[in-house]
């Protein structure tokens, strides 16, 4: 059996349509988000940002942003694992 090569715009396309009909459209841009390339040299910006910073300073504030965020899905899984596993 050989199957018909089809042009890649068009099974873009129609993956596109079966994600929005399956996931919705906010869903649908989330997965997708997860593949794009982005922009800029993080690495550089993130030395920038924290360079007059100690480790324990960072650590101090990525800990009050957590603090501060509300919950997620996937901590509450998280959580969750961990508590089973022990």
């Amino acid at each position: 059996m050989i199957a018909e090569t089809r042009p890649l715009t068009d099974i873009t396309q129609e993956a596109l349509l079966v994600l929005y009909r399956e996931l919705g459209l906010v869903n649908t841009i989330r997965f997708l988000n997860q593949f794009t390339a982005g922009f800029g040299n993080y690495t550089e910006e993130r030395r920038e940002l924290i360079k007059d910073q100690t480790l324990n300073e960072v650590l101090a504030d990525l800990h009050q942003y957590q603090g501060k965020r509300q919950p997620r899905r996937q901590d509450f899984l998280r959580a969750n694992r961990t508590i089973d596993q022990e």
